[in-house]
C-alpha cells in the first residue's frame, strides 16, 4: 500500500510539473534521491510516468495528432514544422542516453540545471518585455502550426536539446526557443506541448525497451498508476498553466526555481 500511494504522489507531482518551465524530472529526482519512495528501477519509472502526462496532450489537441496521421499530411507543412523541432532532441537523446542516465540523474546537477535555466528565463522575459509586445490573456489551447517558419520551429528543436539536462526544463526550453524566435508566450507554449508528444513517446518507449528485463509485475504495476495519475493531473495543469503564462509570464516559475535551488544548497 506504501508503495501504491507513493506512486500516486509521485504521479500527481509528474502531472503537475511536466508542461511548468520548473523541471518535473528535475522534482522527481530530488526527491527520489532524498525520500527514496521506489525500492527497484526508480529511474525508469520516473521516466515512464511522463507518459500519462504526455498523452493528455494528444487528448487535449486531438485534431492536430489525428491530421498528422493523415496520409496526405504525412509530408505535410503541420509534420514537417512538428519533425523539425524534434529531431535534434531525439538525435542526441538517442546518442547520450547512457552518460544521462548515468551521470545526470542526481539532485546536485539537477541544481544546476534548475539555476542556469532560471538565469535564461529571467533574461527571455527582460528581452520580450523591450520588444514591446503585448498579447492578449487566453488559455485555449488551439494553434495554427503552419504560421510557425522552419527557422523558428529549428531554433525551438535545437533549444529542447538543452532538456536533456534533468533541471533544465524540456517547457521552459521550448518556450525560451520559440520566443527567442520571434513568437508569442501563447504559441510557444501551445507548440512546446505538442512536440512533447512524440519526442517523450520515443525517450520512454526506448528507456522501457531498454529496462523491460529488469522489470517486475510490481514495477510494472507502479509504472502503470504513476502513468494514469499523470494524466489526470496533466490536463488540469495545461489548462491552468497557459492562463498563468498570459499574466505573468516565466518571471514567477525561474524565482521559484532559484528558491529551490537555495533550499537545495542550504
Amino acid at each position: 500500500m506504501t508503495s501504491i500511494l507513493h506512486a500516486l504522489f509521485l504521479g500527481a507531482l509528474e502531472g503537475l510539473t511536466e508542461f511548468l518551465p520548473i523541471s518535473s524530472t528535475g522534482h522527481l529526482i530530488i526527491l527520489e534521491e532524498l525520500f527514496p519512495l521506489i525500492d527497484a528501477n526508480s529511474a525508469t519509472f520516473i521516466i515512464a510516468i511522463q507518459l500519462g502526462a504526455i498523452l493528455a496532450i494528444v487528448f487535449l489537441f486531438p485534431k492536430i495528432f489525428l491530421n498528422s496521421l493523415k496520409k496526405s499530411e504525412w509530408f505535410g507543412v503541420q509534420n514537417q514544422r512538428i519533425m523539425l523541432a524534434i529531431l535534434p532532441a531525439l538525435f542526441f537523446g538517442f546518442l547520450f542516453h547512457s552518460a544521462i542516465k548515468e551521470y545526470l540523474f542526481s539532485s546536485k546537477t539537477v541544481a544546476m540545471g534548475l539555476a542556469l535555466g532560471a538565469v535564461f528565463m529571467l533574461i527571455s522575459d527582460v528581452w520580450m518585455k523591450n520588444r514591446g509586445l503585448i498579447e492578449p490573456e487566453d488559455s485555449d489551447t488551439s494553434i495554427d502550426i503552419s504560421k510557425i517558419s522552419k527557422k523558428q520551429a529549428l531554433t525551438i528543436g535545437l533549444c529542447q536539446c538543452m532538456a536533456l539536462w534533468p533541471g533544465m526544463s524540456r517547457s521552459a526550453s521550448t518556450i525560451m526557443g520559440g520566443i527567442w524566435s520571434g513568437l508569442s508566450y501563447q504559441v510557444s507554449a501551445r507548440f512546446s506541448f505538442i512536440i512533447a508528444v512524440p519526442v517523450m513517446i520515443a525517450a520512454v518507449s526506448y528507456d522501457l525497451f531498454k529496462s523491460a528485463p529488469s522489470l517486475s509485475i510490481t514495477d510494472i504495476e507502479l509504472i502503470a498508476i504513476g502513468l494514469v495519475t499523470s494524466f489526470i493531473m496533466a490536463i488540469f495543469s495545461v489548462k491552468t498553466f497557459l492562463k498563468i503564462l498570459s499574466r505573468f509570464k516565466l518571471a514567477p516559475f525561474a524565482i521559484y526555481r532559484l528558491i529551490l535551488v537555495l533550499v537545495l544548497i542550504f
